[in-house]
């Protein structure tokens, strides 16, 4: 196997993607470039506030922005929101009452299924607080005709996850919500189309709320912070939507008027403007591991070349020694900790062990390099993010160059 070969084979692919990411990246920079300049940002925004944090201009200014860029008519950006899944969580809690219906269409990730309620009877759940929930199996690509024949009346939210999660499926693209999103409403105008937007921001040109979603919800140490965000995650749609989920956060009747934003109004401002161009290098990356694992004759998930609706790239191992490896030369080919050697644990919230490789400047972010796999058959390994594709290929190589040494390809 020529190693050098595949490699500028793969890097040749990633070029003749590189023309549609850069218009990609060039329209969305367009897009929070003049949200900025709508909402007026000044130094003033760059601030810091403590204790309540009433009257936060950079705070309020930042949540304007997220809310113009996203097409939404309200959003919450917080630094008090520690997660994706913590987002998720109380735009959930907040528009869901005994005796609705959560809908899912897919499995839904890991994580969520315990905030759902599982068959343990975890305290604190959707079920327990007697929130009814059915989801529709999805094999491969999602039937949009058998999605709107499962909504009832008693159908208050539908729940889309746009990314894969650690399913071996396509991502949900933009045109595939928009099409959910009609014919759900055209079943039941009142149901609430909820889209789990985690690594899928600024990937298309257009997000979830522009094709017909009611309310989305991401995290800031993914796509929309740009690398430089600390924490943080946001939710954003429907005004009533957003304020219930604000009243999540904090309390009824005080909402979105208190959370001081600390020392991180610069930090989300900056992150967010990047977001776009970082969002292009992890994409760039994203065709660059897929081609060179395409090129040794392993299955990939998207294909090098294919339509792409989030940063992430699965590759399937088959092995669980090759994930492991896998998992510990991105670790090692990263600038913080790269003297660290990931193991499998068991994480809150999985039913299967995790592998995380995440040599991040900010604890967990999957918008820096990284890599993981739950630790099951056919031991599948879920690769995302890079803010700069030359990170990207100098890492990938050098892991598959250890590997092949080793034997494990």
């Amino acid at each position: 196997m020529n190693l050098d070969s595949l490699v500028r084979q793969a890097e040749e692919t990633a070029a003749r993607c590189q023309k549609k990411i850069d218009e990609t990246v060039r329209f969305n920079l367009h897009k929070v470039l003049s949200a900025f300049q709508n909402n007026r940002v000044g130094e003033l925004h760059l601030g810091t506030t403590s204790g309540y944090g009433y009257n936060d201009l950079g705070r309020t200014v930042l949540e304007k922005i997220y809310a113009e860029v996203f097409g939404a008519e309200d959003a919450l950006v917080r630094q008090q929101i520690i997660s994706g899944t913590h987002a998720i969580t109380l735009a959930l809690f907040g528009n869901l009452l005994p005796q609705d219906e959560l809908l899912a269409v897919g499995k839904p990730y890991d994580t969520l299924q315990t905030i759902i309620g599982t068959e343990k009877k975890e305290p604190g759940t959707l079920r327990e607080m007697g929130v009814l929930y059915r989801e529709i199996p999805v094999d491969h690509e999602i039937d949009v005709e058998k999605v709107a024949e499962a909504v009832r009346p008693e159908t208050k939210i539908v729940s889309i996850q746009r990314s894969k999660g650690y399913a071996w499926r396509p991502s949900v693209t933009i045109n595939k919500i928009g099409e959910i999103a009609r014919a759900v409403k055209r079943k039941n105008g009142q149901a609430i189309i909820f889209v789990d937007n985690c690594y899928g921001e600024f990937v298309e040109e257009k997000e979830p709320l522009q094709v017909g979603a009611d309310l989305i919800a991401g995290s800031l140490i993914k796509n929309p912070g740009g690398g430089i965000a600390p924490g943080g995650g946001y939710i954003a749609g429907r005004r009533e939507l957003v304020e219930r989920a604000a009243f999540r956060l904090t309390a009824p009747g005080l909402g979105k008027e208190i959370g001081p934003s600390l020392e991180n109004n610069r930090l989300f401002l900056q992150g967010l403007f990047l977001a776009p161009h970082v969002v292009g290098e992890a994409l760039w990356g994203a065709v660059f591991t897929a081609a060179l694992f395409a090129g040794m004759k392993y299955e990939v998930l998207p294909e090098p070349e294919a339509y792409r609706s989030d940063i992430v790239q699965a590759i399937k191992f088959k092995e669980r020694e090759r994930v492991l490896e896998f998992c510990r030369g991105i670790q090692r080919y990263s600038p913080v900790d790269s003297h660290v050697r990931p193991e499998p644990w068991d994480m809150p919230g999985y039913d299967h062990q995790v592998i995380m490789a995440a040599g991040a400047f900010v604890q967990g972010s999957s918008i820096e390099l990284s890599a993981d796999a739950p630790m099951r058959e056919p031991y599948i390994v879920y690769f995302q993010g890079g803010i700069s594709r030359h990170h990207v290929l100098l890492a990938v190589t050098e892991t598959v160059k250890n590997m092949l040494a080793a034997g494990l390809l």
